[in-house]
């Protein structure tokens, strides 16, 4: 797949797969490529796709955003991913658009406050008006909302306080060991990422360039020091 914005080439040629039920995690520094490769997937308009990406089979490359949601992909995005002026249980409603059993959808919401408990207690509280940890735990909920076969999350502790990212990537964790969801997470934070990870990717300059299983790239002490950053 190769992926540009306008005449600005930012991928160039990268084939990689994710297994159903897997926690692949994609590392890198700045302007690797990472988030293109998510918004890519998900097929955001700002980006020009060349190639193939499919998902279950299914071709995506081509596809508007809402039918890449309808075949089971949710994307959390940089920067949250939420309607600020909605309230919390709105903003839930609104992640399961492509849902139409109103049973589930409250079961959903019932469930995503148990995991969340402190969005039980916002829950007709604004989206913008809750701290940058909660807007999180609501991105990932509202994503959940549409029961996705795969999660794309881009950079979820960005901003976030140590002990947040800690309680979030342990949730999403459990999500995967209880649910079997298959995720692709871009992620900055190299050693928290692994940690939860099957296996990983390292970009640099639009190109893959190592991928190995997430503890063996986690224990490497010269791929710690050339791309991982600890």
């Amino acid at each position: 797949m190769k992926a540009a914005y306008g005449q600005v080439n930012v991928l160039h040629g990268i084939d990689f797969s994710v297994n159903e039920g897997e926690v692949v995690v994609v590392l890198g520094a700045n302007g690797a490529g990472k988030t293109t490769t998510l918004r890519s997937i998900s097929a955001m308009r700002l980006v020009t796709v060349q190639g193939s990406v499919k998902v279950s089979g299914t071709e995506t490359v081509g596809r508007n955003p809402a039918e890449v949601v309808r075949l089971g992909v949710a994307h959390v995005p940089q920067g949250r991913g939420t309607f600020p002026e909605l309230s919390v249980e709105d903003n839930l409603h609104s992640g399961a658009y492509v849902v139409r059993n109103r049973a589930q959808i409250q079961e959903d919401v019932e469930r995503y406050f148990e995991m969340f408990p402190v969005l039980r207690e916002r829950r007709d509280q604004l989206a913008g008006s809750l701290s940058g940890g909660e807007q999180q735990m609501l991105a990932v909920s509202r994503a959940l909302m549409s029961r996705p076969r795969l999660l794309l999350l881009d950079e979820p502790s960005l901003g976030l306080a140590p002990l947040i990212v800690e309680q979030l990537f342990e949730t999403l964790s459990q999500i995967n060991r209880d649910t079997g969801m298959t995720m692709l997470v871009v992620e900055q934070n190299a050693q928290l990422a692994l940690s939860i990870a099957n296996r990983a990717y390292v970009l640099e300059a639009g190109q893959i360039v190592l991928s190995g299983e997430a503890e063996a790239m986690k224990t490497d002490e010269a791929v710690r020091q050339a791309y991982l950053g600890y």
